[in-house]
């Protein structure tokens, strides 16, 4: 899968990438410092089942520290979006191209209220205005796509009696939209699926609203949390959006940690609300750190980044991550304990999972044995998180 970071200019999303790929990108104080997105790699977290075996895994992807597993993500940080982006504005059609891919959108929202709707320095500013702004454009991009075929395409899908769920999905084939998801809006909705023509434009601006929602999921980070306005500019942000996911967190504080993690001057797992000094620090180094854990580490338990992976994942996309291990023995091949970890859709199944790891291993399933419980499951077996299995061909 692929995770879209998008917000206004100068809102910390490239700072948010770097904290979670330790990508080497360009962070800086002006408008449109991005220009071409940036892919990466990021992880979400999750206990490893290694402990309940009593043996340490050896990760083929990813990593595993003490306990908690991190398996890859792709990510893509990609030009700052402003108001009329989807008419073309600032650098609004290839923003929007690049964002056709992505299965789901992490709004990086800066809550300070230190940068106005263009990314530039000021005070005072709503960041409440930046969620309507996106969300408006994100929205008038589905509906232009409609919008430019809409009259004719209504009426022959009309006079041919074709199925309306299937025709309208076809004009949205590159931005990930299902049939079953067109069907589920228009369902839900209570749309005239027999006379489209009829629709008005109310009606095709509340399809596109909705269908972007579902197909195009978003949680809010809120950026800068540790700021002097932060805390009133969060509670307004989410009495104003109560329907989405808004995670405080601090990408700058969560890049400080890590890197300093990877000098060897502390040691940090992501996420975790703590950190330990390894080596001594000159004075400066020591009061950057010790101003994060006061700022954000003890106010918030934790700097959000990672919390952010992971609820995106984990509750937006209802993901779940199932391991491949054997009945009777862990090791590959090779002797790597538990190498590989994948995310699969929530109520996937056991054939889902053998189709995953390999196209032989599905099309040759006889039944999977549970790693845990040593008992055997059929193909219809819906595979739980954390579940470990091996497939039986």
């Amino acid at each position: 899968m692929l995770i879209g970071l998008v917000g206004k200019p100068s809102c910390g999303k490239s700072t948010f990438f770097k904290a979670c790929t330790l990508a080497d990108v360009l962070i800086a104080a002006y408008p449109f410092a991005t220009i071409k997105p940036n892919h990466g790699i990021g992880y979400v977290k999750i206990d490893c089942i290694d402990k309940e075996f009593n043996v340490k895994c050896n990760p083929h992807k990813g990593y595993c520290v003490e306990g908690h597993r991190f398996v890859p993500i792709d990510l893509m940080d990609v030009a700052g979006l402003v108001e009329g982006a989807s008419e073309g504005k600032g650098l609004g059609n290839e923003f929007l191209s690049d964002l056709s891919a992505a299965d789901a959108f992490i709004h990086i929202v800066d809550i300070s209220g230190e940068t106005d709707s263009g990314g530039k320095e000021t005070k005072g500013y709503d960041p409440v205005q930046d969620v309507k702004m996106l969300e408006n454009e994100l929205d008038l991009w589905y509906l232009q796509i409609l919008n430019k075929v809409w009259k004719g395409f209504a009426r022959v899908v009309q006079n041919t009696k074709q199925e309306l769920h299937k025709a309208i999905a076809s004009q949205f084939t590159g931005l990930k939209v299902k049939e079953d998801d067109v069907k589920r809006i228009l369902v839900k909705g209570n749309y005239n699926m027999e006379k489209p023509a009829d629709w008005a434009d109310a009606d095709l601006r509340r399809f596109s609203h909705e269908l972007r929602h579902l197909t195009k999921p978003m949680i809010i980070a809120a950026n800068k949390c540790d700021r002097p306005d932060s805390s009133k500019n969060l509670k307004n942000l989410k009495e104003a959006y109560p329907q989405l996911m808004i995670v405080p967190c601090s990408a700058d504080s969560e890049l400080s940690l890590r890197l300093a993690s990877n000098a060897g001057l502390i040691s940090y797992i992501p996420g975790e609300s703590s950190f330990k000094y390894l080596k001594d620090l000159n004075p400066k180094q020591k009061e950057a750190l010790e101003t994060i854990k006061k700022n954000v580490l003890d106010v918030y338990g934790n700097t959000g980044v990672q919390e952010v992976l992971n609820r995106a994942i984990f509750d937006l996309l209802k993901y779940i991550a199932v391991f491949p291990a054997g009945a009777h023995k862990l090791a590959d091949s090779k002797g790597n304990i538990l190498p590989d970890c994948f995310l699969l859709p929530e109520g996937s199944t056991t054939l889902d999972f053998a189709y995953t790891i390999h196209t032989d291993l599905g099309k040759n399933f006889i039944r999977a044995v549970n790693a845990k419980t040593k008992m055997a499951v059929g193909k219809d077996h819906i595979v739980k998180h954390r579940d470990g299995y091996e497939i039986i061909t």
